[in-house]
């Protein structure tokens, strides 16, 4: 339930900004998992990661598992990377909620690739006779209760950087991530602040006038934890919640939410492209609930 890239250092500053209502009225936002994950998927059977190209019962460590969704699913497997922060700033489950979605997928051709040209593989290996039916690219376009978009890209079978595609645009101004979340990754832009010049603005003076008090609170026993100190705030707020018994700021509703994307994206891209309506796991409450996520220094 505690999904790590909500806490990342730029999207937080991006949230204390959408809540001040620099942004405007907020419209449409991006996200998803862009990552590189051949050398991930395949290797082997002994190192863990760009060593072969096996995968499954002849594979190890992630590959022993994760790649096998490759060959029998074809969806949006990983939403929550980019869904989640978005649906903070949209506040999903409370006071709003994403109600239909339809996902599209490319072909699949990139695995088939890696393994062919890869050192350890060849066009006479085995694996090189598997089809995986995972596309490539698997894009899914959701709608909120309240009007606003949402694009999710799944890319991790083609060779790329690491990205994970966030954009938040409003009425009153427009960020890009680009790269890893340092603040001098990506554009803002904001016209009227910035005259009309149509010129986009390096983003980090912008986030860290903006910084979110939690990051300026706890940056020091952040620093060094895993994934940029996102995994500090992970477990710091999960602790801290059980130690005073209270609720999570990311809950069984979120978890539900978000990871139904996986098998709805499956099924709308089965029926190509169909618009799937996905269901409301409150039962109505997301109209009362309130926003509890980073509302303080606290967590």
């Amino acid at each position: 339930m505690m999904e790590n890239v909500c806490y990342r250092r730029d999207i937080m500053a991006v949230l204390n900004m959408v809540r001040k209502g620099m942004f405007g009225e907020l419209v449409h936002g991006r996200g998803g998992y862009e990552h590189d994950l051949r050398g991930v998927l395949f290797n082997d059977g002994v190192t863990p990661y760009n060593s072969g190209v096996e995968f499954g019962a002849k594979g190890f460590s992630e590959a022993k598992w994760r790649t096998e969704h490759y060959v029998k699913r074809n969806g949006e497997l990983y939403p929550t990377h980019g869904l989640g922060p978005v649906s903070m700033m949209m506040n999903v489950n409370r006071g709003n909620r994403l109600t239909r979605l339809s996902s599209f997928s490319s072909k699949s051709v990139g695995l088939h690739k890696y393994i062919v040209e890869h050192a350890k593989g060849g066009e006479n290996h085995p694996n090189a006779k598997v089809k995986f039916n995972q596309g490539d690219i698997v894009t899914t376009q959701i709608a909120c209760e309240n009007g606003e978009t949402i694009l999710l890209t799944h890319d991790t079978s083609l060779q790329r950087p690491y990205d994970l595609g966030f954009r938040v645009q409003g009425t009153e101004g427009l960020w890009q991530d680009f790269g890893s979340g340092e603040f001098n990754d990506g554009h803002i832009y904001f016209e009227k602040t910035m005259n009309h010049s149509h010129k986009w603005d390096n983003p980090e003076k912008w986030l860290t006038e903006n910084d979110h008090p939690m990051w300026k609170k706890y940056e020091n026993m952040a620093t060094g934890a895993g994934h940029g100190g996102m995994d500090f705030f992970v477990m710091n707020t999960f602790i801290e919640c059980i130690k005073r018994n209270i609720e999570f700021p990311m809950d069984v509703y979120d978890l539900a939410t978000w990871y139904s994307i996986t098998p709805l994206s499956e099924k709308s891209i089965a029926q190509g492209g169909q618009v799937v309506d996905i269901p409301d796991f409150t039962k109505g409450q997301w109209k009362n609930r309130k926003p509890v996520f980073g509302m303080t220094d606290d967590f």
